[in-house]
C-alpha cells in the first residue's frame, strides 16, 4: 500500500484536507474504493502531522442481498466506529419512480443521506474513495453529456450543511487499487444496484482504455490540464466582457 499512500499523503497537503482534531467519516459502499480509502486513512493516522478522528458510514440502499457482515468484523478488528443506515433510496429510485435515467436520481437521493448521517455522527469532513480515474471520467462525461468543462473538486464546502467533502484518492490511479497485495486481501461486497455495468459512466470508461491505447499517459494528461489554470484558453462573450469592463 506504499504508492497508494504517496499519494493519498501528496493529494492531503496539496489541498488542505486534513487539519487538527477533524473527525471524518468515510463513506463506506463497501467496494474496493471505499474500504482502500478507508484502510488507507486508517494507516494514514499513524504518521499524519495532525491527529484526527475516523469512523466509516454506509447507507444500505434497500435493494436486498447486501451482507455488511465482513465490513462490520473489519471495523472492529481495527477499531474503527461503523454506522449503517438503512434507507429505501433503490426501491423508490427503481420501483415506484420507474426513473428512466436512474442514476442521476439515486445520486442525488444519496448525496443528501450521506450527508446527514455523517453529520448525525458528529463528523464535519467526509472522505469520498473516488479516484483519479473517476476524475477524468467525470471530466469526459461532462464534456460530451452536458456540453461543459467539469470534474469534481479534490475540496468542497457545502455551506448549507455546513459539512466538507474530500476525496484523498484524487490523484491515486485505480490500477494501483486493483493490484495492491493489501487492497486485495480487503473486505469487498459486490454491488446489487439493477443499473450496474450498464451506465454512461461504464460506457466512457470503455471509450478512455480504448484512447489510451494511442495516447500514452492520457490521464496524467488530463489531470494536469484540470489544473492548469494560468493557460486556461477557452472562448467567451466578448460582448458581456465589455458590459462589464464599461460598468467599472
Amino acid at each position: 500500500m506504499r504508492k497508494i499512500l504517496g499519494s493519498m499523503r501528496r493529494a492531503i497537503q496539496q489541498f488542505d484536507m486534513i487539519e487538527e482534531n477533524d473527525r471524518i467519516a468515510v463513506g463506506l459502499s463497501g467496494g474496493k474504493d471505499s474500504i482502500a480509502l478507508l484502510a488507507a486513512l486508517n494507516r494514514y493516522r499513524l504518521f499524519s502531522p495532525v491527529p484526527f478522528e475516523l469512523e466509516a458510514i454506509t447507507l444500505d440502499m434497500g435493494f436486498g442481498g447486501m451482507d455488511f457482515s465482513p465490513l462490520v468484523d473489519y471495523c472492529q478488528a481495527n477499531g474503527i466506529p461503523y454506522t449503517i443506515e438503512p434507507t429505501q433510496i433503490g426501491p423508490i429510485v427503481f420501483d415506484v419512480r420507474k426513473e428512466k435515467n436512474p442514476c442521476a436520481l439515486c445520486a442525488r437521493m444519496k448525496r443528501g443521506a450521506l450527508h446527514d448521517l455523517a453529520l448525525s455522527r458528529g463528523c464535519r469532513k467526509l472522505a469520498l474513495g473516488h479516484h483519479q480515474d473517476d476524475v477524468v471520467e467525470t471530466f469526459f462525461l461532462s464534456l460530451f453529456y452536458e456540453g461543459r468543462i467539469n470534474t469534481f473538486k479534490p475540496v468542497t464546502y457545502l455551506d448549507r450543511k455546513g459539512i466538507t467533502l474530500i476525496r484523498p484518492f484524487v490523484l491515486v490511479r485505480e490500477k494501483d487499487i486493483l493490484y495492491d497485495e493489501e487492497c486485495q486481501l480487503l473486505p469487498i461486497i459486490g454491488s446489487t444496484c439493477p443499473a450496474d455495468g450498464n451506465t454512461k459512466r461504464e460506457e466512457i470508461k470503455q471509450t478512455i482504455c480504448s484512447l489510451r491505447q494511442s495516447i500514452p499517459h492520457l490521464e496524467d494528461r488530463v489531470i494536469t490540464a484540470i489544473q492548469n489554470e494560468e493557460q486556461l484558453n477557452l472562448w467567451f462573450d466578448t460582448n458581456q466582457y465589455k458590459k462589464e469592463f464599461a460598468n467599472e
